[in-house]
């Protein structure tokens, strides 16, 4: 496969874990044995970089290389938590257009974008409030001025 740094990447995982509390249980301990990583340093490792999320989920994308060593990069929350949170709301609704579970003002939508603009397919800010506010809706949560 790929060669990143001088090893061989012999596969990638995608998982989402809450930050600071990963355990080894499903579904990271079955994701990584079966590459033959060692669960219980990977956990160590991600819980310490993500500490300060306490608990909220985030996205995490770890390459294997060939000596079953490891390295992973931590993205920012999902749209959806960080919505979820800013609404105060427990989930999103089953019926998004129809009924509505909560409100969000555009700047807390601008500030979605602002910490997942990296993680965004946009270029400004702007873009990516736009991005986060199409999620919003489709979540049932109105986007207010």
């Amino acid at each position: 496969m790929a060669k990143a740094g001088g090893k061989e990447v012999t596969g990638t995982i995608k998982l989402q874990a809450p930050g600071g509390k990963a355990t080894p249980a499903p579904p990271i301990g079955p994701a990584l044995g079966q590459h033959g990583v060692n669960i219980g340093q990977f956990v160590q490792q991600f819980n310490a970089e993500t500490s300060k999320l306490n608990g909220m989920t985030v996205s995490v994308v770890i390459s294997v290389y060939a000596d079953r060593s490891f390295s992973f990069v931590v993205k920012s929350p999902p749209a959806a938590v960080l919505l979820k949170d800013a609404a105060k709301v427990a989930k999103g609704s089953g019926v998004p257009h129809k009924e509505k579970v909560g409100t969000v003002t555009m700047a807390q939508v601008r500030d979605i974008a602002e910490q997942k603009l990296p993680d965004l397919n946009a270029f400004t800010v702007d873009a990516g409030a736009k991005i986060i506010a199409g999620t919003a809706r489709s979540m049932g949560i109105d986007v207010v001025d």
